[in-house]
């Protein structure tokens, strides 16, 4: 963002953290653009800004209007992916077993030991899992080792957590894989209670997602903690949980 904000000549403000109220007060104090994570998006006004650049992790299902989705990474420069689209001159390929793909100049030359994790024709594996519909946009399911796999059904996190957060009683929900002796992976809800001394059951959660999910995507325990451990921007650090 800093880069692109010196090539066009774009004012910038960076925050050291991210602050809901500050993010929304740069809005009223006139500032057009925002890029935040999608968990910080829930808990600003979109509202004020032109566009509002979500990316660092899959988007939720009901996005504002002027929301725009970004997919990238480190290695890729930052977003190279816009609303599905990839930038000129970025190619983009799924393989066989379901992982996202990227070529381009786009592509770093070398980690900073000299290693290159581009293959010999120049693609880069992120590991993200994905699919290229039809008409060519690209959709992100997840990282791959986020991947659950519960009594041999795949399960991916984000669209279970997209579906616990609207259940009564759930503050913020994160979900995860945990091993089991009867299903290889158990889905876990790690869930931060609006109020602790009544959070919501497990049976409270399952009825939930079993109304738009699967029931093999309903979570089998629950686990009640304090807070999710986040970095600075507001993702959730799952491997931590």
């Amino acid at each position: 963002m800093v880069t692109r904000a010196l090539v066009t000549g774009t004012p910038l403000e960076l925050h050291p953290r991210f602050d809901a109220a500050a993010v929304d007060d740069a809005a009223r104090r006139g500032a057009t653009l925002v890029s935040v994570v999608p968990t910080a998006l829930a808990r600003i006004d979109p509202t004020g800004f032109r566009k509002v650049v979500v990316g660092g992790a899959a988007p939720h299902a009901e996005l504002p209007p002027n929301a725009v989705t970004s997919y990238g990474s480190t290695e890729t420069g930052s977003a190279c992916v816009y609303d599905g689209v990839a930038l000129d001159g970025v190619e983009l390929d799924v393989d066989a077993a379901g992982q996202i793909r990227v070529r381009g100049d786009v592509l770093l030359r070398a980690y900073r030991d000299g290693s290159d994790p581009r293959d010999d024709q120049g693609w880069y594996a992120t590991g993200d899992h994905g699919h290229l519909e039809p008409d060519g946009h690209l959709r992100v399911d997840g990282r791959i080792d986020e991947l659950i796999i519960t009594g041999g059904e795949n399960v991916w996190p984000t669209p279970v957590e997209r579906v616990l957060a609207t259940a009564p009683g759930v503050a913020e929900v994160a979900v995860v894989g945990r091993a089991d002796p009867e299903w290889g992976q158990a889905v876990v809800a790690v869930v931060v209670p609006r109020d602790p001394q009544s959070p919501p059951t497990l049976e409270d959660l399952r009825s939930v997602a079993k109304v738009e999910l699967p029931a093999y995507a309903a979570p089998r325990r629950i686990e009640l903690v304090d807070a999710l451990p986040r970095t600075l921007l507001g993702k959730v650090r799952r491997h931590r949980i």
